[in-house]
């Protein structure tokens, strides 16, 4: 199952949960979350998706990572049948403020995308690190149900280039929240978008642990 987070936020709509995962944890407002990040150039050099495993059973119990996230933020709870047949459910996307009864209509978005993990530092991680990296449920920021609308219009893109059209406060501090966990690195032009997001965003802070 996935673990929570906690994640406080004065912004309507921006959930919030109390339990920590870990003791090793960083709070404060997004200006801090980002001057916290290193700034650096990114390499995609080497990239390919098949180097972070995806979609694993890690705890054994029938249901896969993308099922985990489906079962966890339906707003509808679905049947869950054997072999992890999901049924029924129904699940909001807040990256386009929508609704949506059959979960073929959803991606499991990875907050940070691989290929932008990889170019901020993933490519000098274990072929296991990765894997924890692509199935990440101990932090529920780090995978997201949304429109598979959305999430291929956003493809690969990081906040200099993309950002939802609903949610933005939300979507910056969860950014901010996966970057900091895995102590990824940001570019020039990133940090300036962040920067100016942030900017719209004063009463939002994170707690976030590091993975």
């Amino acid at each position: 199952m996935r673990a929570s987070i906690a994640f406080s936020a004065l912004v309507l709509g921006v959930a919030s949960v109390s339990q920590l995962a870990s003791a090793a944890t960083f709070t404060g407002t997004l200006t801090q979350a980002l001057a916290k990040l290193s700034v650096a150039a990114e390499v995609r050099t080497g990239y390919d998706r098949d180097l972070f495993p995806l979609w694993i059973d890690e705890d054994g119990d029938g249901c896969n990572t993308r099922e985990e996230v489906l079962i966890d933020e339906a707003v509808t709870a679905p049947t869950v049948g054997s072999s992890c047949a999901i049924t029924g459910g129904k699940w909001f996307s807040y990256y386009d403020a929508k609704y949506f009864t059959d979960k073929a209509d959803l991606d499991i978005d990875h907050l940070v995308p691989l290929a932008e993990a990889w170019d901020s530092g993933a490519r000098s991680w274990t072929t296991a690190k990765r894997q924890k990296y692509a199935n990440d449920l101990g932090d529920y920021r780090a995978l997201v149900a949304v429109s598979a609308s959305t999430n291929r219009s956003k493809g690969d893109k990081d906040p200099a280039e993309w950002v939802p059209d609903n949610g933005l406060c939300r979507y910056i501090a969860e950014w901010l929240a996966v970057k900091i966990r895995w102590s990824l690195t940001i570019d020039s032009a990133e940090k300036s978008a962040l920067s100016s997001y942030i900017s719209g965003c004063p009463a939002t802070t994170i707690t976030v642990a590091t993975a």
